[in-house]
């Protein structure tokens, strides 16, 4: 059996696949939580949504103000700008200077707003957090892509992102220039140790039974399997499974896993990966290394917005 395409097992998700119900769902939350105290038990809560301090400042007033990187960054993010100024109460534009996946140095414009004081004091923080939190994924990101500089193997993210922020914070490893893997729990089969343990099946026949299992109840989605030994790969394979997740092999054992797999599968290295160890790992021949550290383990990037 020939290996699957390699946009089967990954992909870059769009701005525009997101959907902008979502969003504004999230940028709702976080108002709420800002103006109105969302979270909090009903007696802390305000009677009604207000930013005391912006309401001292005079009304209708207009002003300019510029977002700017306070360090080098990869930018992520500018679509939820506008969004969030309309939610916010409009009457304020917003011109960006750069797009998503460019990278800025210290000092650099990621956008211009001009409109009403008052929607962009209310909108500050929050458009902040949120641009501030991407950014520093992109940016963690764009730093792992560069440890594989030269190879062929590709950097995909997992699940392991912040609860409701899964969409976004992927779109950010798209912006670092990483690739995603599965979204969820729906569009991949994905056999893990836990998974095989409970069905008795961790090695022999009956590890190849349930990887054929899972083929046959859906044969229309890639089916990848856990492995965390060398005496796995043989079941899994003749089973015919898509992809084989070399679970915390040491390198040497990779290349061992990876002449054993030859053409057969493809294969994804995760565990334990970090920035120095993925030099070397992208020699081995690997398809793709994952790791949750490019989300779990990003810092945010510091954004000003500075009056003009």
């Amino acid at each position: 059996m020939s290996k699957r395409p390699l946009e089967d097992f990954s992909s870059r998700i769009g701005w525009k696949q997101i959907d902008s119900e979502y969003l504004s769902k999230l940028i709702r939350t976080a108002r709420d939580e800002d103006m109105g105290g969302a979270g909090l038990i009903e007696s802390m809560r305000p009677k009604e949504a207000v930013d005391v301090t912006t309401d001292l400042m005079p009304r209708g007033a207009k002003a300019k103000a510029v977002l700017n990187a306070r360090k080098e960054l990869v930018c992520c993010g500018l679509g939820l700008v506008p969004l969030i100024l309309e939610i916010y109460g409009g009457n304020v534009t917003f011109s960006p200077h750069c797009k998503d996946g460019d990278t800025l140095a210290k000092g650099e414009p990621l956008g211009t707003l001009e409109g009403e004081v008052g929607v962009i004091l209310r909108a500050e923080r929050i458009m902040l957090n949120f641009m501030q939190k991407l950014c520093g994924i992109s940016t963690h990101t764009a730093r792992y892509v560069a440890a594989l500089e030269g190879s062929a193997t590709r950097l995909l993210d997992t699940r392991k992102t912040t609860p409701a922020f899964r969409v976004l914070e992927k779109y950010a490893v798209a912006c670092g220039g990483g690739w995603n893997h599965r979204m969820g729990l729906f569009d991949r089969v994905m056999l893990k140790d836990n998974h095989l343990a409970a069905a008795g099946a961790g090695g022999g026949d009956a590890l190849l039974n349930a990887v054929r299992r899972a083929i046959a109840c859906y044969p229309n989605l890639a089916v990848q399997v856990e492995v965390d030994s060398l005496e796995q790969i043989p079941p899994v394979l003749d089973a015919g499974a898509h992809i084989l997740l070399l679970d915390n092999f040491p390198v040497p054992m990779l290349r061992e896993a990876v002449a054993l797999i030859g053409d057969r599968a493809r294969t994804e290295a995760s565990g334990g990966i970090t920035i120095e160890t993925l030099p070397e790992i992208g020699t081995v021949g690997v398809d793709f290394a994952s790791t949750g550290a490019i989300t779990h383990g990003s810092v945010w990037i510091d954004i000003g917005l500075d009056w003009s």
